[in-house]
């Protein structure tokens, strides 16, 4: 999520989404998204602390589904791959520091297998969450376990703005990435694999991606960089969409992007912001032809910003963004979530938009106006818990009266 980097048809409304018809006094939807990102990267939102018993571990992770089933949410993105490791026991990298503050040393229990037994337990779906290309928060390979695939394949790594990637040029990464991710879809019933924002990594002021070698050696058929890079994460979703299929049938795959395609002053087709990162071109990441060719089962733009009014000059508004990815959901099989920046909710180094409780829920009633809107996911799941000015509260009791079937 981008939230991290500081430490992501017309017609009948009830036919086409699910949604129960809407007017005053009447439920919400049959089925819609009601999601929360559980976040395990830098211990944001579990574990606690590294170094807690299994039993403490348990206990805190229990306790956060069971506050989802409270606030009558019904799926869970659980963050299982946060910098090249693992919250399983995987043949192909280590276990998570974030465990036991040690990389590689196993913390005695399988936290995604428990997780998804007891989210299912609670009638909600589990969504293990993946970090393609995040290897360390910092650029000393050798602060990783002698036995980490990037200590074995130095050629793999970048670093760049203070932290460690792999290369999305190189096929024998891509792949590896692949299976990786995949050895989760094998093991565990997860009802979906879920992606954030970080593909090639948001741009650093004065510093290079340095991918100059793999760009000669893969490049030469395309137009420029930007667009081989483009191409390599294509190929990326593309093909993690296909083995899903393969290996766990029924299981979707949902990406949740920075909430800015394009601006419009750069591309006509963009939405109506100013923003400062552009996915097509900082991340190359096309989100939005991932929607419109179906490649993927749903999209969560993260729509971080407030609901302000459309004459308000502010660089990105959740205001203009809903109608724009509505339409580009518009007609296509991609279902569209909007995801919600519950973290602003009472921060006092936000604007003031962010200080009134009632901010998230008008966000929902404008929404509401979009039938390929499908439903919302907040981030995160410490704010949940905590709700520090009864921000979700609100939302709770404004639009969540009444439970809600996830998709499916």
């Amino acid at each position: 999520m981008a939230a991290l980097s500081t430490l992501a048809t017309t017609g009948s409304a009830a036919a086409d989404t699910g949604r129960a018809p809407r007017s005053a006094g009447r439920p919400r939807a049959v089925t819609e998204m009601r999601g929360v990102w559980l976040a395990t990267v830098a211990n944001r939102d579990w574990p606690s602390r590294p170094g807690l018993t299994p039993a403490q571990q348990r206990t805190e992770l229990v306790a956060h589904l069971d506050t989802a089933v409270r606030d009558r949410l019904n799926t869970v993105m659980f963050q299982v791959r946060p910098t090249a490791d693992a919250l399983w026991p995987s043949p192909y990298e280590p276990w998570s520091q974030y465990l036991t503050g040690t990389q590689g040393v196993a913390p005695g229990w399988d936290p995604l297998k428990t997780a998804v037994e007891e989210a299912h337990v609670r009638g909600l779906q589990l969504h293990a969450w993946f970090n393609p290309y995040r290897i360390a928060n910092n650029t000393d390979l050798t602060k990783l376990v002698a036995s980490h695939p990037a200590r074995k394949h130095p050629d793999w790594v970048v670093a760049y703005g203070g932290k460690l990637y792999y290369n999305p040029g190189l096929p024998q990464v891509r792949a590896f990435v692949e299976d990786a991710i995949l050895d989760a879809v094998k093991k565990y019933p997860v009802d979906g694999v879920h992606f954030d924002d970080y593909f090639y990594p948001y741009p650093v002021a004065g510093q290079t991606f340095d991918d100059d070698a793999a760009y000669d050696k893969y490049g030469g058929g395309f137009a420029d960089r930007a667009a081989w890079r483009r191409d390599n994460i294509d190929k990326l979703i593309r093909e993690t969409a296909a083995r899903i299929e393969q290996i766990r049938p029924g299981t979707r795959f949902g990406i949740s992007p920075f909430g800015v395609w394009r601006n419009i002053a750069t591309d006509p087709r963009g939405s109506d912001t100013r923003a400062g990162v552009q996915t097509y071109d900082d991340l190359c990441a096309d989100t939005r032809k991932w929607v419109r060719e179906n490649w993927i089962d749903y999209i969560v733009p993260q729509l971080y910003w407030s609901a302000q009014p459309l004459d308000q000059q502010v660089p990105a508004n959740y205001s203009a963004l809903v109608p724009w990815w509505s339409e580009v959901a518009r007609g296509t099989k991609t279902k569209l979530y909007i995801g919600e920046a519950l973290y602003k909710a009472g921060d006092p180094a936000q604007p003031a938009a962010w200080q009134d409780p009632a901010e998230l829920s008008r966000h929902l009633t404008l929404a509401d106006a979009h039938p390929e809107v499908r439903g919302h996911v907040y981030f995160a799941a410490k704010e949940v818990a905590v709700d520090k000015i009864g921000a979700m509260a609100r939302v709770v009791a404004d639009h969540y009266q009444q439970p809600a079937k996830a998709p499916r």
